[in-house]
């Protein structure tokens, strides 16, 4: 029974021994207890190492200055510069300065340039029909061809003036007009400069007699056209007619205002 009892004991004395053994060497006992105190201080630490660089990074914004590098202190974060310097490409924003470079649209102002040969006159002259205030005419009939009178007139004026159509002529108090002759119209019209001469040639009356109403005028006004068919040129001209009057008929007819004599008694 005694020897039953110290078997029993040594038995658990072995067990409780056992156990120690078995608690010292586990990793999670007391030793447990002391590595998590440290713990706090390692994350402390690590909060502290975590700060350190974005202290330096606020140093780093200062230590760069430049901003104009792109490469201040941006590295704000990880505290890695290399990337901090990735974050500089930021500064590629101010390429976006680079659409000052679209300021060169300004130079499209060059345009109004262009605007300036809009300043260049290379229109057409202005109108300017030659009239009675402007012009001296005379009117004298010519023995070649027969029955015919030649018109002239004479640009008095400092400035070009335009011969348009034809002469409208009236005898006296004419009722009717004197009809152009159509083959006579020239390619363009007379512009006489100061001291030229135009000319249109009247064939008073038919040579072989056909006309009819026949009789002598003794006053004749020279009308001037416009710049359109039958439309007002100004003032009329009266030029001399010869004493004895001028006699015409129905055959009457005037050519187109024409640059020669030669031309203008042609028809």
């Amino acid at each position: 029974m005694r020897t039953s009892r110290l078997q029993l004991l040594a038995a658990a004395s072995v067990a409780v021994a056992s156990l120690a053994l078995t608690a010292c060497q586990d990793g999670t006992g007391t030793r447990d207890e002391g590595a998590s105190a440290s713990k706090p201080v390692a994350s402390a630490s690590s909060d502290s190492s975590s700060q350190a660089p974005k202290e330096g990074a606020a140093s780093g914004d200062k230590g760069n200055g430049s901003t104009a590098n792109g490469s201040g202190g941006d590295a704000a974060g990880s505290g890695d510069s290399g990337k901090g310097s990735s974050s500089g490409q930021g500064s590629s924003a101010g390429q976006g300065s680079s659409a000052g470079k679209g300021s060169s649209a300004g130079k499209g102002s060059s345009a109004g340039k262009g605007s300036g040969s809009g300043g260049s006159d290379d229109g057409p002259a202005a109108f300017n029909p030659c009239n009675g205030s402007n012009t001296s005419v005379s009117a004298a009939p010519v023995s070649r061809p027969v029955n015919h009178m030649l018109i002239t007139v004479k640009n008095t004026g400092s400035k070009n003036c335009d011969l348009t159509y034809y002469p409208v002529l009236r005898f006296d108090e004419m009722q009717w007009v004197p009809q152009p002759v159509e083959d006579s119209k020239p390619q363009a019209v007379v512009t006489l400069a100061p001291g030229e001469s135009g000319y249109a040639g009247v064939m008073l009356s038919a040579a072989d007699g056909s006309g009819a109403g026949g009789t002598t005028g003794k006053k004749l006004a020279v009308g001037f056209q416009g710049r359109t068919p039958n439309s007002d040129g100004g003032p009329a001209a009266i030029p001399s007619l010869p004493a004895a009057g001028v006699y015409y008929d129905s055959s009457l007819t005037v050519t187109y205002w024409q640059y020669s004599k030669d031309d203008a008694l042609t028809y």
